[in-house]
């Protein structure tokens, strides 16, 4: 892999490992680019912190180390900063305004829930309900309409459990979308590694159905994940064995 730009850290809760071994780990694996897409904060308009994504204060800690290692590590990798999100159009402005001022360099869309912690669930439990099914995509089509996010990670994370006519209805619509945007569908390595409902070989026969192409994202919640060969050369070949072109590098950034 030339990039990955779907690297966590510790501040969301559910990652191990410090930054620099991130950027050591993903020079040791070859890598020229490594973009960290941490879970972004949410400013919630009630008193409420999630377990799942940094915190607010912790914002200024995570430019000031990255930015520090971006400069170390000039010669040897490229580092992004940047993070993942969800598309919460209620609680943007408040996002924007923590963000502003800071260097952000990109953002992905992660639609883990159509809606404001804690009162929507996450999209990756089993549901049979074609209306959420359908609302999973409609908030990932508007969110990638706004061209606030450079790509869609994890694209089947819904966990549908319903009709497979519905399932490929829907995700079809959701692909001819990229493929009509030229955005890439993400392999993502840390689904095929632990065989969660994403990235399901299924929903890539629609990709490929679709004509999409496809970009690979680690997913790094540890710095292993950036070394460990096997489920990156699996993730390789799923998009060999669909015929998807992989993208090696996001448009956009320096």
């Amino acid at each position: 892999m030339f990039a990955n730009y779907h690297t966590h850290t510790f501040r969301c809760h559910h990652a191990k490992g410090e930054d620099r071994e991130f950027v050591e780990a993903a020079i040791a694996s070859g890598f020229k680019v490594l973009g960290f897409a941490d879970h972004c904060p949410w400013v919630y308009p009630y008193a409420y912190v999630s377990d799942c994504r940094m915190e607010p204060r912790e914002v200024e800690g995570y430019f000031r180390s990255l930015t520090a290692l971006r400069k170390e590590y000039a010669d040897d990798i490229k580092i992004y900063i940047g993070f993942e999100a969800e598309y919460i159009p209620e609680l943007i402005d408040a996002q924007d305004k923590l963000l502003s001022g800071y260097p952000t360099d990109y953002m992905i869309l992660g639609q883990h829930s159509v809606g404001a912690e804690p009162y929507h669930p996450y999209t990756g439990v089993p549901d049979d309900s074609e209306a959420a099914l359908a609302a999973y995509v409609d908030s990932c089509i508007a969110g990638m309409e706004t061209g606030r996010y450079a790509y869609l990670a994890h694209p089947d994370l819904f966990n549908f459990t319903g009709s497979r006519k519905v399932y490929d209805r829907e995700f079809t619509r959701l692909c001819r979308y990229l493929k009509e945007h030229g955005q890439p569908v993400e392999i993502n390595l840390l689904g095929v590694r632990d065989g969660r409902n994403y990235t399901s070989e299924h929903f890539l026969g629609i990709a490929r159905k679709v004509g999409c192409s496809a970009i690979i994202g680690c997913d790094a919640h540890t710095p292993s994940m950036l070394t460990d060969r096997e489920p990156i050369e699996k993730c390789i070949a799923l998009a060999e064995k669909f015929g998807l072109p992989l993208v090696e590098r996001l448009e956009g950034l320096d």
